[in-house]
């Protein structure tokens, strides 16, 4: 049987937030736009950010100072963060009825603490401007013909718009067990289109890199770029969670210790420091300052062992924590011992920082010695953990690697090899720390993306 094709003026491939904010806006200005996903919905990943919230950018609004946050290569940034910024950004949600906040670290999140409202608030856009959703379609290729792609090959799918069953009740119900919401009813607008390729004028690849797989990003799309001559930068695990050997850590699962510093160790030499959040899981240690040194973490590992040393009081010097100590002491002189650190810790993390002091639980602070209220000193200052590994992309938030930047023209993301292929969001070479940076890079360059019309529309 002949292969069946369709041609669009705009095929832009993966429904994540790059590619619905890239397919929006190339059909707002006027062309022909097919939006192609491998799940049944748009936005999964979305709806994972920000533990559900969704940390839609960073209100850092000057381009250099949000630039500077990030690394050197990331310049590459500049022309589409003044194309599209964080004003931009807050313009497009709030100006769609997203009220927004801006909590510490100028995180920006929606008022309503609900990345289905965020959802909801791009698959509308995609609606509004016409643009056509493919769901249920992974795509398994892209033929090039000299500088051009001449057609995406897929697996089947089902079309119809971006606006079925997004209400912010039936998203959290399908992904977060949330009330209401039925999405057993198939969405009435679609019908089942039986394709093995699909045509364009012009590609934008949204597909993501290879964090949370589960949510269909497996980079698969990088191997077909390396096949089509671009250099790919090695995908890596960024800001995921950081395993360690200390088995106590279990003991602790979900405990979050906010205001701590954790310092990171090779051979005896500080590498690298955070303050601000941090929490335990199971076999290990996450939370915002983990994450943002986990991908340092990661690189340090391949020359050697690395250690973690958390600062529990990190306010306090060692001689005022220790005054603090010994204050705690005379209140509770004639108290166990397991029963005087109240003041001092979260009541969770007692037990443990009293099983590593060493000192008996029963025994009466008053018979405590200097060289024990030290020791216990060092651990508040000083708690070792010795870090085994990272827990990789089933639990990293992003991706480290992808396409080179330097074959990328950074005002329109188009390919400097392929005349009719752009790129946007994670499967480009940029990574940044937590706090809404990341989820700007994808709105900015897929704004840069989308944008960029060319001589066939």
């Amino acid at each position: 049987m002949e292969n069946k094709s369709e041609t669009f003026d705009v095929a832009v491939i993966g429904g994540g937030p790059a590619g619905m904010m890239a397919a929006g806006t190339a059909a707002a200005k006027g062309a022909n736009v097919v939006l192609i996903e491998k799940n049944n919905k748009p936005g999964r990943k979305l709806l994972l950010t920000g533990k559900g919230r969704c940390n839609i950018t960073n209100a850092e609004y000057d381009p250099s100072a949000f630039i500077e946050t990030l690394s050197k290569k990331a310049k590459f940034l500049y022309p589409a963060l003044h194309l599209f910024g964080v004003r931009d950004t807050l313009e497009f949600f709030n100006k769609r009825g997203l009220e927004t906040k801006v909590e510490r670290g100028k995180r920006v999140f929606p008022v309503s603490d609900r990345a289905g409202d965020v959802l909801r608030v791009l698959l509308d856009f995609l609606k509004e401007t016409g643009v056509k959703v493919l769901v249920n379609t992974p795509v398994i290729g892209l033929e090039k013909e000299g500088r051009s792609i001449v057609k995406a090959i897929i697996a089947g799918g089902e079309i119809g718009t971006g606006g079925h069953d997004t209400s912010p009740n039936q998203i959290n119900q399908k992904f977060f067990g949330g009330a209401g919401g039925d999405f057993s009813k198939k969405p009435p607008a679609r019908r089942r289109q039986e394709k093995n390729s699909l045509v364009a004028g012009k590609y934008i690849l949204c597909s993501g890199g290879l964090s949370y797989p589960g949510t269909g990003s497996t980079g698969e799309a990088l191997r077909w770029l390396e096949r089509l001559g671009h250099s790919i930068i090695t995908p890596v695990p960024a800001l995921t969670l950081v395993k360690v050997a200390e088995k106590w850590v279990d003991e602790l699962k979900d405990l979050t210790l906010k205001n701590v510093r954790i310092s990171v160790y090779q051979n005896n030499k500080k590498q690298d420091e955070r303050f601000g959040e941090a929490q335990f899981v199971q076999g290990g240690i996450g939370g915002p300052i983990v994450l943002d040194m986990s991908k340092n973490i990661g690189e340090l590992l391949k020359k050697g062992a690395v250690r973690l040393s958390l600062d529990l009081k990190p306010a306090l010097e060692y001689r005022k924590l220790d005054a603090r100590i010994q204050r705690d002491f005379r209140d509770y002189s004639n108290k166990m011992f397991s029963n005087s650190l109240d003041k001092l810790l979260p009541q969770k993390l007692i037990p443990v920082m009293v099983n590593l002091s060493g000192i008996e639980p029963a025994r009466k602070v008053n018979s405590i010695t200097k060289e024990e209220r030290k020791n216990l000193l060092h651990l508040f200052k000083e708690l070792p953990l010795r870090v085994r590994g990272l827990f990789g992309f089933e639990k990293a938030l992003v991706t480290a690697g992808g396409v080179s930047l330097k074959e990328i023209d950074p005002r329109t993301m188009r390919s400097k090899f392929i005349d009719n292929l752009y790129f946007a969001g994670e499967i480009i070479d940029l990574d940044a720390p937590t706090g809404g940076y990341n989820l700007q890079i994808c709105w900015s360059t897929a704004f840069a993306a989308g944008s960029a019309f060319d001589s066939r529309f």
